[in-house]
């Protein structure tokens, strides 16, 4: 298993340039599966996660070609409409597979998924919103079986709960669905109107994505289209968190800066220095002194619970007490006891962590637990006295691409070792 191995104390200076969106992608490969004409994706990131979706759609029937960032899919017939444990048992992704399946070959059994230990995700939102669609389901030994011989019906679907790969997967299932489909309380984050404009290039007829409410209008076919992955947010605000904590000066380019609003805001209230010279470029200035500021996460265009381990990092280095409170995932503070293994001052308290500020850390060794935790230990270590060994990094290599190259890039001591 390789581990990362990082001298703390560098200030980083220079430019880290952003890949695509990893949970913008996925779905995206997904919806290829929709239609038995080419579908090509631009700007897919090179990360642990896609190459498992691309076995995967390999299995069920599809032809693939990638040539560095562009992956491009033909998929004639569905050979086999199975996610099957084996191969998605660390993505939870794997769901996604779902609503294309049953809505155009008219049944699928997927293995109910996998991922990062950090709490329960129920797919129960994406079977009763097939079910209300026309769709059989029935649950045995880990697998969802889903049959609609006779097709989907469009009808009316309001979600318990903000469900971002529920909204994804009922989209996918609504556009070859026969009349009108309403999505209530739809999921508004920017990776859901990215698989919607894919979407809408190959033929469907949808309006309302990026708000609560969602319309779709099913078609009786799809067809090709070529589609650039939006920039991945939580990497940019990764890269953000890691100029603010080393007191660096780094710009973070070819991201959407409108997409980080809630944390930039965030930041700017925690004394953090930050410049946005356009849309798509974030530049985090030196020597702002960093003082607590509390933060709860919440669905977008809130604070993304995917950026609540870095944040909790910072804020080890903040003057005074904050708290951090975690409100999507009931399991997304396993990071903190490693920290605090590495000298953080944190107490957990249900959903909340108190963290007090200013701690001197130091180098451990520590086990990375799920894939934003694994990057919260590494900002931590890039502060640290001494060396930190993070372990079981193949967690964070399913989201980032080549996180390690890109932060020593600019300036981090950060090596991988097997």
């Amino acid at each position: 298993m390789d581990k990362f191995v990082i001298e703390g104390g560098a200030k980083l200076h220079g430019t880290i340039p952003t890949s695509g969106s990893k949970n913008s992608a996925l779905p995206a490969l997904a919806a290829a599966l929709l239609t038995e004409d080419k579908v090509v994706l631009k700007r897919v990131p090179r990360v642990r996660d896609i190459r498992t979706m691309e076995r995967l759609l390999q299995d069920i029937g599809s032809y693939i070609t990638v040539e560095n960032e562009q992956v491009t899919l033909e998929t004639p017939r569905i050979v086999s409409p199975e996610a099957p444990y084996e191969l998605v048992k660390t993505m939870r992704a794997s769901s996604l597979v779902l609503g294309p399946l049953v809505a155009r070959a008219g049944r699928a059994r997927v293995s109910l998924p996998g991922g990062c230990a950090i709490g329960a995700r129920p797919i129960d939102q994406h079977l009763s919103g097939l079910q209300l669609l026309g769709a059989q389901i029935s649950q045995e030994h880990g697998y969802v079986e889903a049959a609609a011989p006779n097709g989907l019906k469009g009808t009316r679907i309001v979600f318990d709960r903000i469900t971002v790969t529920g909204t994804e997967d009922i989209l996918m299932a609504a556009v070859l669905a026969n009349g009108e489909t309403v999505i209530e309380n739809a999921a508004r984050e920017p990776e859901v109107v990215d698989l919607a404009n894919l979407l809408l290039k190959m033929g469907a007829k949808i309006t309302g994505a990026g708000t609560s409410v969602i319309r779709i209008e099913g078609v009786a076919k799809l067809h090709g289209a070529e589609h650039e992955i939006i920039a991945d947010r939580i990497e940019a605000g990764t890269y953000v968190l890691a100029a603010a904590i080393t007191g660096g000066d780094v710009t973070i380019t070819g991201c959407v800066a409108d997409h980080l609003g809630a944390l930039t805001a965030k930041l700017a209230k925690a004394g953090v220095r930050i410049l946005q010279p356009d849309d798509t470029t974030i530049h985090v200035l030196p020597d702002g002194a960093i003082h607590a500021a509390d933060m709860s996460t919440e669905e977008y265009p809130g604070f993304a619970t995917d950026l609540q381990a870095q944040y909790m990092a910072l804020m080890t280095q903040a003057n005074g007490i904050s708290i951090v409170k975690e409100t999507i995932f009931e399991n997304r503070f396993m990071h903190a006891q490693e920290l605090m293994r590495m000298g953080a001052n944190i107490r957990l308290d249900g959903r909340e962590a108190i963290v007090a500020g200013r701690s001197n850390l130091s180098g451990a060794g520590v086990i990375a637990s799920d894939l934003r935790a694994s990057a919260s230990l590494v900002l931590a270590a890039l502060v640290a006295k001494g060396e930190t060994v993070i372990d079981r990094v193949y967690h964070i290599d399913r989201g980032y691409e080549n996180i390690e190259g890109k932060l020593a890039a600019v300036g981090a001591n950060i090596r991988r070792v097997e």
